[in-house]
């Protein structure tokens, strides 16, 4: 099995920046890729951006097009997590924002790719 934290979420104006975090412990040997995923109240998880794990210096990742030029992840294999840095938000990004561990594919974009999730951190972004 694999555990997750996340951490780093809160309170941002518009137009401001948070970092999100998320550390995996665990058999993390068998990581395929780790993905960022949001769901706000009344809405599906949607899916934010993803990274292949494995690979060594060679990154792959993928995002939302409602996120991209703005979120950036990234990981670190020595310290086991994966970072989503978010810059320029706005008030339609506030969520709860879930990372995610594939076991399976370097970093897919639906939730049904992934087989470990975090306990969620609440992200806020007033007007």
């Amino acid at each position: 099995q694999v555990q997750l934290v996340g951490s780093g979420g809160g309170l941002v104006q518009a137009g401001g920046s948070l970092r999100l975090s998320c550390a995996a412990s665990g058999r993390t040997f068998n990581i395929y890729g780790m993905g960022w995923f949001r769901q706000a109240p009344g809405k599906e998880r949607e899916f934010v951006a993803a990274i292949n794990w494995s690979g060594g210096s060679t990154y792959y990742a993928d995002y939302a097009d409602s996120v991209k030029g703005r979120f950036t992840i990234s990981r670190d294999n020595i310290k086991k997590t994966v970072s989503l840095q978010m810059n320029n938000l706005k008030p339609e990004d506030t969520a709860v924002y879930y990372c995610a561990v594939s076991l399976r594919s370097k970093g897919g974009k639906t939730a049904r790719e992934y087989d470990y999730w975090g306990q969620g951190t609440q992200v806020t972004v007033s007007s």
